[in-house]
């Protein structure tokens, strides 16, 4: 029988044990890869087979509780597929987006992630065009109607629901109505948001919904999934630009023998059988997503407190992630930042604008409160190691 691991001594004799502990390893304070679970690491410690048939009831499993957690309906079917969430992403816009000259996609964009999806499009060479916002504004519906109104071609819609490059939420409800109402098809990027926020895609209209394992349902890194409408993909057989990311065949595979085509990433998929364990013990996305909430309004009020400032307001910004904005201080520097505050115990993120200098502390993973009143002593620490005497961002 497989014993856990013994807790292991940092090598600097740093303490990163927390609520739940994390061994010799920082608290990853990033929108994902994320701090998880000790029982979702033991899971990882047995080597599974694919066509074992505990491991095809897993991936079964794991298929209709995700369904379960998007409110999906009869309508709807749940696709992994290997790899990082991007590949999810574009294995759903090869398979989904229209193809030709005149029927296209509208990307509505207000950060890194849409640009992405953009990209994408523009390599697979399907027709597409953007609709931008202010990377730190909301997408305004009401804007996106317009374009719809304007561009009667537009088949596809395209939005990222939580925009990790600031933290913002964009009006989901808002957007899927607008969308539905001029019969379009919705196809939300949910990849930091599922799990932890509620979404209803019978009740939205959201046709298409696209995640991955390492981020609320706090899993590792190693698969995404596609949760989508079945007639979508009955009639995207044989349009897939690639055999790898076909989700169509990846479907059928599944369905009928429920394996996946090519080598399954087990350790994920069992680490994530884990995940989704804990997260109906805990609560589900309701509570999931009130922890989140706590961390978030802990971080907000302590680094407020230091004298930092955010770039959104509370309005508009998530429990996800938040972006502040660096020091004016001559003394600031984030590499230097970074490293020591990785050195205590804390990993966070850079920041993404491309205006304002800035860095980003996600509040999602198996953390609570307790890690983020520990973050804000080895903020006090590191910053007076620095020479920092002022947080205010440059005006």
């Amino acid at each position: 029988m497989l014993q856990k691991p013994t807790q292991k001594k940092h090598s600097q004799n740093v303490s990163f044990d927390g609520p739940e502990g994390q061994e010799d390893m920082p608290f990853l304070l990033t929108p994902g890869p994320l701090t998880t679970s000790p029982s979702v690491k033991f899971a990882m410690l047995a080597d599974w087979g694919s066509r074992d048939i505990e491991f095809r009831h897993l991936v079964a499993n794991i298929r209709r509780q995700l369904l379960v957690i998007a409110n999906a309906g009869e309508a709807y079917e749940c696709v992994l597929m290997q790899g990082s969430g991007t590949f999810a992403v574009e294995a759903a816009l090869g398979s989904f987006c229209p193809t030709g000259r005149k029927i296209k996609t509208l990307v509505v964009i207000n950060g890194a992630y849409g640009h992405r999806a953009a990209k994408i499009l523009k390599h697979l060479k399907r027709p597409h065009m953007t609709l931008e916002f202010d990377e730190e504004t909301p997408v305004s519906a009401s804007k996106v109607e317009s374009a719809l109104k304007a561009n009667e071609d537009i088949e596809v819609v395209f939005v990222v629901h939580c925009e990790t490059t600031t933290g913002v939420m964009n009006p989901l409800e808002d957007i899927c109505k607008v969308c539905k109402d001029n019969g379009k098809t919705v196809y939300v990027d949910a990849m930091s948001s599922f799990g932890a926020i509620a979404v209803d895609m019978e009740k939205s209209g959201i046709d298409i919904l696209v995640s991955s394992a390492n981020k609320c349902i706090e899993g590792v890194p190693g698969f995404g999934y596609v949760l989508c409408r079945r007639d979508l993909l009955e009639a995207s057989k044989g349009k897939s630009h690639s055999m790898s990311l076909d989700l169509y065949d990846q479907w059928q595979v599944m369905e009928k023998t429920a394996q996946f085509r090519f080598t399954p990433p087990t350790h994920a998929l069992v680490a994530f059988g884990q995940a989704l364990r804990e997260h109906t013990e805990e609560g589900g996305t309701t509570a999931r997503g009130k922890r989140y909430q706590r961390n978030c309004d802990t971080l907000l009020k302590g680094m407020r407190k230091l004298g930092f400032e955010t770039l959104l307001s509370d309005d508009v910004s998530g429990p996800i992630i938040q972006t502040f904005l660096s020091p004016a201080d001559p003394k600031f520097d984030f590499d230097i930042f970074y490293e020591a505050l990785r050195s205590h115990g804390f990993a966070i993120y850079p920041g993404k604008l491309t205006k304002r200098d800035s860095f980003r502390i996600g509040t999602i993973g198996k953390l609570d409160a307790n890690v983020f009143t520990r973050l804000f002593k080895a903020i006090t620490v590191v910053l007076d190691d620095m020479g920092v005497t002022n947080n205010a961002p440059q005006k």
